[in-house]
């Protein structure tokens, strides 16, 4: 029987990014990938205008149908959520789908360069930090680590005892395995990660650019794949950076538009299964 893994993300039609690029990514490391909206978008919200529909009213009945074919996971990943009931909503799934192999990431998709999205608010934060204690993995950027433990934004500067309080205070919240990506070092962009109880370490790769949109849920992706295939953590971590950055280098040679995001289908057949 073929592994499964849970996604609950916001689908938009065109531009790489949430459940569009997540599903051919677990696909192809052998998993299948079992979609659950929270929002259906025409494109994503880095263009000038999109249409939004929102599919909060709908989750339970589309969840109502999985537990009638009794579904189980090995794995669930969730994303996007808009709205402090489509949080509730989600904790409700992981305690109704969960079983003792289950492996749950949970990406705080929140904001970005120091801001939080528009849809965001103290209120969604705050649940936000409640659902991070169902979490096998956590996997915010430095924006969302710093929301979610009251740390004050800056661009640079970071000190390692700095980061390594937040990777910290996360795993107080109850997540197992934490890594905060994005981390500007130098030349380097890198991330910090620490399974709970351990020690933080870092990782680090030469930036090629600023990150594009959609770079979050391909790192994501690989992660919650490998969890399932059981890969271990700093070695996902790590070959999940590696494969975004070989993306992105192939995105600049192709010239592709910044909005249309990560060019990773140039690139997936060098992901191999582990």
């Amino acid at each position: 029987m073929s592994r499964k893994i849970a996604i609950i993300n916001d689908i938009s039609g065109y531009g790489r990014c949430s459940t569009s690029v997540i599903l051919p990514i677990v696909s192809h490391l052998g998993v299948q990938g079992c979609a659950l909206p929270t929002a259906i978008f025409s494109n994503h919200t880095g263009f000038p205008s999109f249409f939004c529909q929102d599919f909060t009213g709908s989750m339970q009945a589309y969840i109502n149908e999985w537990k009638k074919l009794d579904l189980q996971f090995d794995g669930i990943m969730t994303g996007f959520l808009g709205s402090a009931r489509q949080i509730s909503i989600v904790q409700d799934f992981i305690t109704s789908f969960r079983t003792p192999q289950t492996h749950v990431l949970i990406d705080p998709v929140m904001g970005d360069n120091g801001r939080m999205y528009p849809t965001y608010t103290e209120k969604l934060c705050r649940e936000m930090k409640r659902l991070i204690a169902y979490a096998d993995i956590v996997t915010p950027n430095l924006t969302e680590a710093c929301f979610l433990t009251g740390t004050p934004y800056k661009e640079g500067g970071w000190k390692v005892r700095e980061i390594d309080d937040m990777v910290h205070k996360l795993a107080d919240m109850g997540a197992r395995n934490v890594v905060i990506t994005g981390l500007k070092m130098g030349g380097c962009i890198g991330n910090a990660l620490a399974t709970q109880g351990g020690a933080t370490s870092f990782q680090r790769q030469t930036q090629v650019e600023q990150t594009r949109s959609g770079t979050g849920d391909v790192f994501a992706a690989i992660l919650g794949a490998d969890a399932v295939n059981g890969v271990e953590f700093a070695t996902s971590v790590k070959r999940a950076s590696r494969f975004v950055r070989q993306s992105l280098i192939e995105t600049l040679k192709t010239e592709t538009a910044h909005n249309t995001g990560i060019d990773f289908e140039c690139t997936l057949d060098k992901l191999k299964r582990k």
